[in-house]
């Protein structure tokens, strides 16, 4: 009997996003008679640990990725933090090295860690950013990532490749020289018929200090709201917790089945603007107001696209108040933005065939390697990440 391949999944922890957009890809190796085996670290790996208690999780070296308080300092706080990042990637790509040659894995799903490429087996680099926002330097931070993405053998792009997508300008660039698949947009949760019971949820996630800055701000603005509030800190403990205070209930994080319960009972989301989140509200056709991080790109310019297109308005944190609330009622929401079975013609069968194929391998010098591991360092300086 054939040996059953075995899947590295590792997502990058910046924020949950990248984990949980992961959830489905996992659910589908496992349905196809894969192995899997979970990496990560901090709470991206907690999560997946609790979404899959069954499978072998591995702790990949940290990133330690931190926003800066002031939003218009976050590339010079990821310029400090660089030599650490760096530092991070080339330890996972030891220890990946390390799990070839004890042939523990068969191939590897990287959700934008940058060092897990590796000539002996085949490997994937999941990202909706084709083309990085940085201002002024867009062409050459974009330039630098597909540097990294090269080294691994395919790109899947979380999204459709036509006019009716999701990630507009950030994963559809007018030109990029490299192949990529677009694998359909990706959700871990399924809508539910549920009647109303929260008017306002809110669902944080995402680094330090960001996450606490804007639950700091939320929670002194709602104060003042008339209506039944659930609050999600997205922080993910041991055991999870609430309170209850007046008209707002506050929890620490969510499971799935729960998380996706909360949602289709709530009425209005207010949330950062990061891909993921998207692909969720999309998936459940619900509204949402946003709040994007400060200093992040690419979550400014989501929320700036889907507010022009009159689906979602948004707001920048530092001027948020509760009375911009009123501005969803004239805002579409994510009600119907795609087909209803857009969501389910991913073709993952087909998709994961690539692991089980023939590949060449391919050889890197040691003057490339190092060239290209400067290279992913300073553009993570530049990269805005993910929610």
């Amino acid at each position: 009997m054939q040996k059953q391949k075995t899947i590295l999944v590792a997502p990058l922890n910046w924020g949950l996003g990248h984990a949980t957009r992961c959830v489905p890809l996992i659910r589908e190796l496992l349905s196809e008679g894969f192995e899997v085996i979970l990496g990560s670290d901090g709470q991206a790996l907690d999560l997946l640990k609790k979404e899959f208690p069954q499978l072998q999780a591995l702790e990949l070296p940290s990133y330690k990725i931190e926003y800066a308080k002031n939003g218009k300092r976050f590339k010079w706080k990821m310029l400090l933090r660089s030599p650490k990042v760096l530092k991070a990637i080339r330890k996972e790509r030891e220890q990946l090295k390390e799990l070839v040659k004890a042939k523990t894995i068969d191939g590897v799903l990287s959700d934008n860690r940058l060092g897990l490429y590796h000539a002996d087996i085949p490997t994937v680099f999941v990202t909706h950013q084709l083309q990085v926002l940085s201002g002024k330097t867009t062409k050459l931070t974009s330039a630098m990532h597909r540097n990294y993405i090269k080294r691994f053998d395919e790109c899947w792009v979380p999204d459709f490749e036509g006019k009716s997508n999701l990630s507009g300008k950030l994963g559809h660039p007018k030109s990029f020289d490299i192949p990529v698949k677009y694998i359909g947009a990706l959700s871990r949760l399924e809508a539910e018929e549920t009647k109303s019971v929260y008017d306002v949820m809110v669902l944080l996630s995402g680094p330090e200090p960001q996450r606490t800055e804007l639950e700091e701000i939320l929670m002194h603005e709602l104060k003042h709201y008339k209506g039944q509030v659930l609050f999600v800190r997205g922080v993910i403990e041991a055991e999870q917790t609430s309170t209850i205070k007046d008209h707002i209930k506050v929890v620490n994080y969510m499971e799935t089945a729960d998380l996706q319960r909360a949602l289709c009972s709530s009425d209005l989301i207010i949330s950062r603007s990061g891909y993921t989140t998207v692909m969720d509200l999309v998936k459940l056709s619900k509204k949402a107001f946003f709040i994007p991080t400060p200093g992040q790109t690419e979550q400014e310019y989501l929320a700036k696209r889907f507010q022009k297109a009159g689906i979602v308005p948004f707001a920048e944190q530092e001027k948020f108040k509760i009375k911009d609330l009123s501005k969803v009622k004239v805002y579409s929401g994510f009600e119907k933005l795609l087909s209803e079975g857009a969501f389910k013609n991913n073709g993952f069968r087909e998709l994961f065939g690539f692991f089980e194929g023939k590949r060449k391998l391919r050889t890197h010098s040691k003057i490339a390697f190092y060239i290209n591991l400067f290279i992913m360092g300073f553009n993570d300086v530049l990269d805005d990440g993910k929610s």
